[in-house]
C-alpha cells in the first residue's frame, strides 16, 4: 500500500549537543536558510530549508547522555548521513577544511560524471554532497 505523500520532500530533525558549533556548521558552512526557531516541551527547534526539505536542528536544555556513534558510514547501523544535491561541491569542502572541519571524504567521482565528498558536523553526524556534471 505505502503512504499517501502530502509533500514532495522530507523533514530531517538532528539532535545536536552544542547548539552554537551546529549552527555554525549548518548555518553558516552548510548555508542553510534559517526561517525560525519554535520553542519545544525541553528545548528549542531552530528551523532550516534546504530546498523544499525541512531541517530541525534541536537542542534541549539538558544535552542527552548518549552521543551519535562515531565511525561515519561503517561505525553503527541506523541514519548515517544524508545527501544534498549541489553545484559548488569543491568550494564547499576547500571551506570546510578551512574551518577546521573533518572531511571524511574528499571529493571522490563515484560514477562517471558524479563526484560526492563527506563532511562531518560538530556531532559526528556526516553530510554527503553530490555533484553531477
Amino acid at each position: 500500500m505505502g503512504v499517501q505523500l502530502t509533500k514532495d520532500s522530507i523533514d530531517l530533525g538532528i539532535i545536536v549537543r552544542d547548539i552554537d558549533a551546529a549552527l555554525r556548521f549548518y548555518r553558516d558552512l552548510i548555508g542553510l536558510e534559517h526561517v525560525a526557531d519554535t520553542p519545544m516541551g525541553g528545548g528549542t527547534m531552530h528551523r532550516f530549508l534546504a530546498g523544499d526539505s525541512l531541517i530541525k536542528i534541536i537542542e534541549f536544555d539538558e544535552v542527552p547522555d548518549a552521543a551519535a556513534a562515531p565511525g561515519g558510514l561503517r561505525g553503527a547501523s541506523g541514519y548515517r548521513y544524508w545527501t544534498m544535491s549541489v553545484s559548488n561541491l569543491e568550494e564547499v569542502v576547500d571551506h570546510a577544511r578551512s574551518q577546521g572541519y573533518n572531511v571524511p571524504t574528499g571529493p571522490t567521482e563515484i560514477r562517471p560524471g558524479v563526484t560526492i565528498a563527506m563532511i562531518e558536523d560538530p556531532d559526528g553526524n556526516w553530510v554527503e554532497l553530490l555533484q553531477q556534471a
